[in-house]
């Protein structure tokens, strides 16, 4: 079954970006830009500064390909999965939570960072901001630019499990005092996949499986998600 590609976002080093509104993404190691509010959505948002890194990292991305997409307002219901792949998650902010339960015998434990101990928290938080009623799961994965979470997205939409899919990744980074072995620079990538009739935009091109279960983008084999956007931001739409 061949799916669409409408929309791609991320937030790298290099900075913000969706692919109709820049043709340059690169994923430069160094760090990630403060991500605000007004940075990354168009309305007011009051949970937005209360989340950890990681989740704004993410929800940050997810709303630029929505954007891409045409697909970012209204908070209407849509049977629309969410699909991460990640190394290190939340791990930080574990830690970060870890610190303040070791304080004062964990009376001073935060109650802040405990909602964010979990990788898939801020999946929560997109599906609420953008009416999201389809699966969310995270896939951990090594590195975390491989194809496992697109390619469980293709199948959930193949078999009707959900209409469309947000696919990508999010990394914030190797977590304090741990060796990086992740093999990405931080940062975050997502894909906007929709049945080829259920386009808004004029698409980047289709995804499709062939044989031997490789990913195929307007015919051609793709590496990983990197790849997979460079490819995406050569084509005219």
């Amino acid at each position: 079954m061949k799916l669409s590609i409408t929309g791609v976002g991320w937030t790298t080093a290099a900075g913000i970006g969706r692919g109709r509104q820049t043709r340059q993404f690169s994923m430069p190691e160094g760090p990630l830009p403060v991500l605000t509010r007004k940075a990354v959505f168009d309305t007011p948002y009051q949970h937005f500064g209360r989340l950890d890194q990681f989740s704004k990292l993410g929800l940050a991305s997810i709303s630029m390909a929505l954007k891409d997409a045409g697909k970012n307002t209204g908070i209407e219901l849509r049977d629309m999965a969410i699909i991460v792949s990640t190394t290190y998650g939340c791990s930080q902010t574990d830690l970060d939570y870890f610190d303040t339960v070791m304080t004062d015998g964990g009376k001073s434990a935060s109650p802040a960072l405990f909602s964010y101990t979990l990788p898939n928290s801020f999946l929560g938080e997109a599906s609420c901001r953008f009416g999201l009623t389809g699966a969310s799961f995270v896939v951990n994965e090594f590195p975390p630019v491989g194809l496992s979470g697109l390619k469980a997205a293709m199948d959930g939409i193949s078999f009707n499990e959900f209409e469309n899919a947000l696919v990508g990744f999010c990394e914030p980074g190797c977590p304090s005092g741990f060796e990086n072995n992740s093999g990405t620079a931080p940062g975050a990538l997502f894909f906007m996949i929709d049945r080829i009739e259920k386009s808004v935009h004029p698409p980047y091109g289709t995804v499709e499986l062939n044989s031997r279960n490789d990913v195929l983008f307007n015919g051609k084999q793709i590496r990983d998600l990197v790849n997979l956007a460079r490819e995406c931001l050569l084509v005219k739409c």
